[in-house]
Protein backbone atom coordinates (compact mmCIF):
# COMPACT_ATOMS: atom_id res chain seq x y z
CA UNK A 1 0.00 0.00 0.00
CA UNK A 2 1.15 3.48 -1.17
CA UNK A 3 2.15 6.06 1.82
CA UNK A 4 -0.50 8.39 2.62
CA UNK A 5 0.04 12.05 0.77
CA UNK A 6 -2.11 14.86 2.35
CA UNK A 7 -2.19 18.42 0.66
CA UNK A 8 -4.60 21.29 1.60
CA UNK A 9 -4.95 25.05 1.44
CA UNK A 10 -4.22 27.43 3.54
CA UNK A 11 -5.88 31.31 4.38
CA UNK A 12 -8.23 32.77 6.32
CA UNK A 13 -11.18 32.64 6.52
CA UNK A 14 -11.94 29.81 3.85
CA UNK A 15 -15.36 29.26 3.31
CA UNK A 16 -15.36 30.26 -0.14
CA UNK A 17 -12.71 28.18 -1.20
CA UNK A 18 -13.13 25.52 -4.38
CA UNK A 19 -9.83 24.08 -3.66
CA UNK A 20 -11.12 20.71 -1.44
CA UNK A 21 -13.61 19.50 -3.92
CA UNK A 22 -11.43 20.34 -7.04
CA UNK A 23 -8.75 18.47 -5.96
CA UNK A 24 -10.77 15.40 -4.01
CA UNK A 25 -12.46 15.34 -7.29
CA UNK A 26 -9.23 14.94 -9.61
CA UNK A 27 -7.53 12.43 -7.37
CA UNK A 28 -10.97 10.03 -7.88
CA UNK A 29 -10.61 10.49 -11.46
CA UNK A 30 -7.08 10.08 -11.71
CA UNK A 31 -7.30 6.74 -9.63
CA UNK A 32 -5.05 8.11 -6.61
CA UNK A 33 -6.66 6.57 -3.34
CA UNK A 34 -3.77 7.67 -1.04
CA UNK A 35 -4.01 11.08 -1.61
CA UNK A 36 -6.40 13.36 0.81
CA UNK A 37 -6.64 17.26 0.53
CA UNK A 38 -8.03 19.45 3.77
CA UNK A 39 -8.52 23.85 4.29
CA UNK A 40 -6.36 24.87 6.91
CA UNK A 41 -8.35 27.91 7.95
CA UNK A 42 -4.59 29.41 9.98
CA UNK A 43 -5.76 32.59 11.85
CA UNK A 44 -1.99 33.89 11.87
CA UNK A 45 0.64 32.57 9.27
CA UNK A 46 3.36 31.51 12.21
CA UNK A 47 1.83 29.12 12.57
CA UNK A 48 2.41 27.52 9.41
CA UNK A 49 5.59 25.12 11.06
CA UNK A 50 3.05 23.96 13.96
CA UNK A 51 1.07 23.10 10.81
CA UNK A 52 3.52 21.27 9.31
CA UNK A 53 4.94 19.61 12.17
CA UNK A 54 1.42 17.78 13.13
CA UNK A 55 0.63 16.58 9.73
CA UNK A 56 3.28 14.48 9.12
CA UNK A 57 2.01 13.29 5.69
CA UNK A 58 1.23 16.43 4.42
CA UNK A 59 3.12 17.60 1.60
CA UNK A 60 1.72 19.87 -0.33
CA UNK A 61 -0.19 23.69 0.09
CA UNK A 62 -2.19 26.01 -1.63
CA UNK A 63 -1.71 29.37 -0.65
CA UNK A 64 -5.17 31.80 -0.41
CA UNK A 65 -5.64 35.89 1.40
CA UNK A 66 -4.42 36.97 3.13
CA UNK A 67 -0.87 35.05 2.83
CA UNK A 68 0.78 35.12 -0.56
CA UNK A 69 3.24 37.78 0.84
CA UNK A 70 3.31 36.87 4.62
CA UNK A 71 4.32 33.27 3.68
CA UNK A 72 7.88 33.92 1.73
CA UNK A 73 9.74 34.65 4.63
CA UNK A 74 8.42 30.88 6.33
CA UNK A 75 10.12 29.40 3.03
CA UNK A 76 13.55 27.29 2.63
CA UNK A 77 13.34 28.15 -0.91
CA UNK A 78 11.58 28.98 -3.61
CA UNK A 79 11.13 29.27 -7.32
CA UNK A 80 12.94 32.19 -9.26
CA UNK A 81 8.97 33.67 -10.17
CA UNK A 82 8.50 33.70 -7.08
CA UNK A 83 11.15 36.99 -6.37
CA UNK A 84 9.78 38.53 -9.93
CA UNK A 85 6.39 38.58 -8.96
CA UNK A 86 6.61 38.84 -4.84
CA UNK A 87 4.05 36.49 -4.09
CA UNK A 88 3.57 32.35 -3.46
CA UNK A 89 0.41 30.58 -3.97
CA UNK A 90 1.57 27.13 -4.09
CA UNK A 91 4.67 25.54 -1.54
CA UNK A 92 5.93 21.84 -2.08
CA UNK A 93 7.47 20.20 1.35
CA UNK A 94 9.92 18.04 1.45
CA UNK A 95 10.54 15.50 4.22
CA UNK A 96 13.13 13.44 5.62
CA UNK A 97 12.13 11.60 8.57
CA UNK A 98 11.51 14.81 11.06
CA UNK A 99 13.24 17.51 9.46
CA UNK A 100 11.06 19.04 6.20
CA UNK A 101 11.44 22.10 3.62
CA UNK A 102 9.69 24.14 2.32
CA UNK A 103 9.80 25.29 -1.26
CA UNK A 104 6.93 28.13 -2.48
CA UNK A 105 5.90 28.69 -6.33
CA UNK A 106 3.72 31.50 -8.13
CA UNK A 107 0.88 29.37 -10.42
CA UNK A 108 -1.38 32.24 -10.20
CA UNK A 109 0.43 33.66 -12.96
CA UNK A 110 -0.21 31.29 -15.29
CA UNK A 111 -4.00 31.48 -14.43
CA UNK A 112 -4.50 35.04 -14.84
CA UNK A 113 -1.86 34.72 -18.38
CA UNK A 114 -4.45 32.34 -19.52
CA UNK A 115 -7.68 34.66 -17.85
CA UNK A 116 -6.97 37.76 -19.30
CA UNK A 117 -5.54 36.71 -22.59
CA UNK A 118 -8.76 35.07 -23.06
CA UNK A 119 -10.93 37.90 -21.88
CA UNK A 120 -8.67 40.98 -23.55
CA UNK A 121 -8.07 39.38 -26.99
CA UNK A 122 -5.50 41.33 -28.18
CA UNK A 123 -7.22 45.09 -27.91
CA UNK A 124 -6.08 47.53 -26.69
CA UNK A 125 -6.59 48.79 -23.47
CA UNK A 126 -5.20 50.35 -20.20
CA UNK A 127 -6.05 49.05 -16.73
CA UNK A 128 -7.72 49.65 -13.42
CA UNK A 129 -6.37 47.19 -10.90
CA UNK A 130 -8.67 47.40 -7.97
CA UNK A 131 -6.20 46.63 -5.00
CA UNK A 132 -2.77 46.36 -3.62
CA UNK A 133 -2.39 42.81 -1.98
CA UNK A 134 -0.71 39.20 -3.29
CA UNK A 135 -3.13 39.31 -6.31
CA UNK A 136 -2.86 42.58 -7.56
CA UNK A 137 0.67 42.39 -7.26
CA UNK A 138 0.34 39.37 -9.57
CA UNK A 139 -2.08 40.93 -11.80
CA UNK A 140 0.20 43.41 -12.43
CA UNK A 141 3.08 41.44 -13.22
CA UNK A 142 0.58 40.02 -16.09
CA UNK A 143 -0.11 43.07 -17.39
CA UNK A 144 3.52 43.94 -17.62
CA UNK A 145 4.12 41.21 -19.36
CA UNK A 146 1.57 41.63 -22.11
CA UNK A 147 2.61 44.88 -22.44
CA UNK A 148 -0.82 46.51 -20.98
CA UNK A 149 -0.36 49.71 -19.01
CA UNK A 150 -1.84 49.81 -14.97
CA UNK A 151 -1.98 51.29 -12.38
CA UNK A 152 -3.55 50.30 -9.05
CA UNK A 153 -6.57 51.81 -7.07
CA UNK A 154 -6.19 51.19 -2.97
CA UNK A 155 -6.96 52.96 -0.14
CA UNK A 156 -3.48 53.86 0.76
CA UNK A 157 -2.07 55.28 -2.32
CA UNK A 158 1.64 55.61 -2.18
CA UNK A 159 3.25 55.80 -5.65
CA UNK A 160 2.62 57.07 -8.71
CA UNK A 161 1.11 54.00 -10.20
CA UNK A 162 -1.59 54.36 -7.44
CA UNK A 163 -4.96 56.02 -7.28
CA UNK A 164 -6.72 56.34 -4.15
CA UNK A 165 -10.46 54.83 -4.03
CA UNK A 166 -11.48 58.73 -2.70
CA UNK A 167 -9.68 60.83 -5.98
CA UNK A 168 -10.86 57.74 -8.82
CA UNK A 169 -13.56 59.37 -10.76
CA UNK A 170 -16.01 58.93 -13.89
CA UNK A 171 -13.24 60.34 -16.33
CA UNK A 172 -10.85 57.40 -15.15
CA UNK A 173 -12.83 54.96 -15.00
CA UNK A 174 -14.03 55.64 -18.54
CA UNK A 175 -10.15 56.40 -19.57
CA UNK A 176 -9.38 53.05 -18.79
CA UNK A 177 -11.29 50.11 -20.62
CA UNK A 178 -10.00 47.08 -18.95
CA UNK A 179 -11.14 47.08 -14.53
CA UNK A 180 -9.78 44.36 -13.05
CA UNK A 181 -10.80 43.74 -9.36
CA UNK A 182 -8.01 42.36 -7.46
CA UNK A 183 -9.91 41.87 -4.28
CA UNK A 184 -12.01 39.81 -1.75
CA UNK A 185 -14.87 42.59 -1.96
CA UNK A 186 -17.69 40.22 -2.99
CA UNK A 187 -16.68 36.83 -2.51
CA UNK A 188 -18.66 34.69 -0.51
CA UNK A 189 -20.15 35.17 2.17
CA UNK A 190 -20.10 38.35 2.13
CA UNK A 191 -21.69 38.93 -2.10
CA UNK A 192 -23.71 41.65 -1.27
CA UNK A 193 -20.35 43.94 -1.10
CA UNK A 194 -18.26 45.65 -4.25
CA UNK A 195 -15.87 47.89 -4.80
CA UNK A 196 -16.69 51.56 -4.08
CA UNK A 197 -15.94 52.58 -7.66
CA UNK A 198 -17.84 55.31 -10.01
CA UNK A 199 -19.84 52.81 -12.29
CA UNK A 200 -21.60 55.39 -14.14
CA UNK A 201 -17.55 55.64 -15.90
CA UNK A 202 -18.25 52.24 -17.44
CA UNK A 203 -19.19 51.41 -21.14
CA UNK A 204 -20.18 48.93 -23.65
CA UNK A 205 -16.53 48.95 -24.42
CA UNK A 206 -15.14 47.82 -21.11
CA UNK A 207 -13.89 44.77 -19.98
CA UNK A 208 -14.17 44.14 -16.88
CA UNK A 209 -12.48 41.11 -14.61
CA UNK A 210 -13.10 40.09 -11.14
CA UNK A 211 -10.79 37.49 -9.56
CA UNK A 212 -13.13 35.76 -7.28
CA UNK A 213 -15.23 32.89 -8.42
CA UNK A 214 -17.72 32.45 -5.54
CA UNK A 215 -20.24 34.11 -5.77
CA UNK A 216 -19.97 32.97 -10.04
CA UNK A 217 -21.71 36.49 -10.87
CA UNK A 218 -20.61 38.87 -7.88
CA UNK A 219 -22.18 42.46 -7.36
CA UNK A 220 -18.81 44.48 -9.45
CA UNK A 221 -19.80 41.71 -12.25
CA UNK A 222 -23.29 42.76 -11.82
CA UNK A 223 -22.87 46.35 -11.80
CA UNK A 224 -20.60 46.55 -14.81
CA UNK A 225 -22.73 44.32 -16.77
CA UNK A 226 -25.59 47.05 -16.05
CA UNK A 227 -23.06 49.75 -18.19
CA UNK A 228 -23.15 46.96 -21.31
CA UNK A 229 -19.65 46.27 -20.06
CA UNK A 230 -17.99 42.55 -21.21
CA UNK A 231 -17.59 40.66 -17.90
CA UNK A 232 -15.62 37.51 -16.39
CA UNK A 233 -15.18 35.94 -13.20
CA UNK A 234 -11.47 34.18 -12.01
CA UNK A 235 -13.31 30.50 -12.09
CA UNK A 236 -10.53 30.44 -16.22
CA UNK A 237 -7.87 31.52 -13.53
CA UNK A 238 -8.97 28.76 -10.65
CA UNK A 239 -8.71 25.72 -12.76
CA UNK A 240 -5.31 26.45 -14.46
CA UNK A 241 -3.36 27.57 -11.00
CA UNK A 242 -4.47 24.29 -9.80
CA UNK A 243 -3.51 22.45 -12.80
CA UNK A 244 -0.10 24.28 -12.86
CA UNK A 245 0.11 23.69 -8.70
CA UNK A 246 -1.00 19.63 -9.09
CA UNK A 247 1.92 19.31 -11.97
CA UNK A 248 4.51 20.75 -9.11
CA UNK A 249 3.58 18.58 -7.11
CA UNK A 250 3.73 15.57 -8.93
CA UNK A 251 7.04 16.07 -9.57
CA UNK A 252 8.18 17.45 -6.19
CA UNK A 253 6.58 14.97 -3.77
CA UNK A 254 4.13 12.02 -5.69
Amino acid sequence: MENKKEFGLIGYPLGHSYSKTYFTNKFSDLGISHAIYHTFPLTDITKLHNLVKAQKNLVGLNVTTPYKELVIPYLNEHDPLVLRVGTVNVISIFRDGDNYGLKGYNTDVDGLRKLLSGAINRREVSALILGSGGSAKTTAFVLKEMGVPYKFVSRKPGSNDTISYQFLNQRVVSENKLIINATPVGMHPMFHDFPAIPYEGISENHICVDLVYNPPQTQFMKKCAAQGAYTQNGEVMLFEQADKAWDIWQRDVM
